[in-house]
């Protein structure tokens, strides 16, 4: 058997990567397509229409949605513990500074509970709710459109410092990266995939000003960052103060409201915005799938695809696990 590098792979991993797609494809057996078909039918229609209302008001809320369904499947698993309110004593995900001020989306999902509630009482849980939003977003601003296994149930527990504990920083390298996504079930290939939902959205100056003032001993700039770039995004962030300012600025600047494969083209042209995208052209290991996404559009909109089907999966909690909650913000 050939690795993508061409090499031989030897035995003990050949074994180890049987294991772990059967163990994988135990996972997302437990969730199937259509799920919903004859308890709560008109439950994916419902939340496509109300995602497709707020993202024609507000393009950005798309990069919102499908960052939730991030952030949800990598802490806990995709049991909608991102979406739950601190209690007192217990301040929730919600808290932590990868979800406090920047994570945005709530009130779509809990539009699209509310509606579904009104027809189906307590059968559609909130964690489905949020992979149904999180792919019509990319479908409504880049024509990704695949189906969701759903089945999922809601999670119970949610903690302030556990996405600290599992979600990348901005700063990880590529190797850091790969180790992140690895301990989620996914490979490499998958990581460089799903970075590209970076082609939407926005990022906060504090997120890379280091990458633009105060680099190293040597480089207050990063020299792999495109000098004309720099100075466009300078008069966007200005230094690091105590004002408490920290404007935003977006992610990707071609087509900032269209998920495409522009970002991967800024990349091999030294535009990415955050160090964890530009190191994904500057390793090695990913350069050429960098390049591949960049020339190759449509493949990696279908990889795209498969890629959040299986982050969808991570650590589900179904049958009796779990609840449905009847509000997407508290346990029942």
């Amino acid at each position: 058997m050939l690795s993508s590098w061409g090499g031989r792979v030897k035995m003990p991993t050949l074994l180890f990567c049987i294991m772990f797609f059967l163990t994988v494809s135990v996972s997302s057996a437990s969730l199937k397509v259509g799920f919903y078909k004859y308890t709560c039918p008109s439950a994916e229609t419902i939340v496509r229409k109300v995602v497709n209302k707020a993202v024609s008001r507000n393009p950005g809320m798309a990069a919102g949605l499908i960052r939730m369904h991030f952030h949800d499947c990598f802490v806990r698993g995709c049991d909608g513990s991102v979406l739950l309110d601190s209690t007192p004593g217990n301040p929730s995900e919600k808290e932590n500074p990868a979800n406090n001020p920047s994570l945005r989306g709530f009130e779509v999902i809990d539009a699209a509970k509310a509606e579904i509630e009104a027809q189906c009482p307590q059968t559609v849980s909130c964690a489905d709710v949020l992979a149904f939003a999180a792919r019509d977003s990319a479908y409504k601003v880049g024509g990704v459109n695949y189906a969701v296994p759903s089945g999922r149930r809601d999670g119970r527990v949610s903690l302030k410092d556990e996405p600290s504990l599992h979600l990348p920083p901005p700063f990880f390298n590529a190797k850091q990266l790969e180790d992140n996504f690895a301990r989620k079930g996914l490979t490499l290939d998958e990581m460089v995939t799903l970075s590209g939902a970076h082609s939407i959205g926005v990022s906060h100056c504090s997120s890379f000003s280091n990458r633009l003032y105060s680099f190293n001993a040597t480089h207050p700039q990063d020299p792999s960052m495109d000098p004309e770039f720099a100075r466009y995004l300078k008069t966007k962030c200005p230094p690091p103060s105590n004002t408490g300012s920290d404007p935003t600025v977006a992610l990707e600047v071609q087509t900032p409201n269209r998920l495409d494969n522009k970002y991967y083209k800024d990349l091999k042209n030294h535009r990415g915005l955050l160090t964890s995208d530009q190191t994904l052209f500057d390793s090695p290991s990913t350069a050429r799938m960098v390049k591949n996404n960049a020339r190759y559009g449509e493949n990696w909109g279908n990889k795209f695809a498969a890629a959040m089907v299986r982050m969808g999966a991570i650590d589900v909690l179904t049958g009796t696990q779990g609840e449905i909650r009847k509000n997407c913000r508290v346990v029942n």
